[in-house]
């Protein structure tokens, strides 16, 4: 039986707001970057495999901010090589924050981008319909699984897609974090299921560990304040709720059993910790690497 509640992926202005809002309230940005500028560079290291041009295709980029972090890690251990750059992104505001972005760095004359605007799924029937050869050196895929139907299958897609050497990235909620346990608790009445949408690495790592797929993973501390969540009527507690349960006015819409049930589990010491008045959710993610197919 399908959620009668509304999706927020449906409303776009609205999940860019709330997801605006997330990043300042959390430390996502901040602990991705600690892992682009410490273990990234090493990952990159051995991709390429000598050659002056490296092919590289983004996979949920947003507004870029991220990807430029990593490509510019990129340039740095391979100085010299061009890159092709494939941005995979359904939202058309995003993109066009990304072209922005890009427009401002002549620096980065060495990046030859093609802009894709369409959703993972849609990149991979448009790539078998033009029936190339190309292969990728680094594909990332970061919070982007659960917009997917069947996030085994998507994997399998691009890691067909690695030259050798080739590395793909994943970075996701951890299933330890406090996203885990809400939708361990919740799922049934949260989560779309159109998409994948309470996926964790924990899920990708059975995933793989069942299909014989080696991978490193590594855990990225983050958390979240969503202290303003517990005031009702707050502006900012109600986006910070619809993005931490991806329902769309989910205090106006989810019944009173289950706002009152999600919201004493965010406040319970498996999802969040309290600290000086202020209540700190588990963000924790995990970034899992995945080699060229043997």
């Amino acid at each position: 039986m399908g959620s009668p509640l509304k999706s927020l992926v449906h409303d776009d202005d609205r999940y860019q707001r709330s997801f605006r809002l997330f990043l300042e309230r959390s430390s996502e940005h901040q602990c991705m970057r600690d892992f682009i500028h410490s273990k990234l560079p090493d990952i990159l290291s051995s991709i390429g495999d000598g050659k002056s041009h490296l092919n590289v295709i983004g996979v949920g980029s947003g507004a870029g901010e991220i990807d430029l972090e990593m490509l510019n890690e990129l340039h740095k251990k391979h100085p010299g090589v061009t890159v092709d750059n494939e941005v995979v992104e359904p939202s058309s505001q995003q993109l066009h924050n990304y072209k922005v972005l890009v427009s401002q760095k002549p620096e980065l004359n060495y990046i030859k981008f093609t802009w894709n605007k369409m959703t993972a799924s849609e990149f991979e029937e448009s790539w078998k319909l033009s029936e190339t050869t190309k292969k990728a050196d680094f594909i990332h895929m970061i919070q982007m699984l659960y917009y997917v139907k069947d996030p085994g299958a998507t994997i399998s897609f691009f890691q067909s897609l690695l030259d050798k050497n080739g590395k793909l990235l994943i970075i996701l909620v951890s299933g330890e974090s406090g996203w885990g346990k809400l939708w361990r608790k919740y799922r049934h009445e949260l989560c779309n299921t159109e998409i994948s949408q309470c996926v964790t690495t924990g899920d990708i790592k059975s995933l793989l560990d069942s299909k014989g797929v080696s991978y490193h993973s590594f855990d990225l501390p983050s958390q979240m304040d969503i202290t303003e969540c517990f005031t009702q009527g707050d502006e900012k507690g109600e986006l910070l709720l619809d993005f931490l349960t991806e329902v769309l006015d989910f205090n106006k819409t989810a019944s009173p059993e289950l706002k009152d049930g999600v919201l004493e589990l965010l406040r319970h010491p498996d999802c969040s910790m309290e600290s000086e008045g202020r209540v700190i959710f588990n963000n924790n993610l995990g970034v899992i690497v995945i080699n060229e197919p043997n």
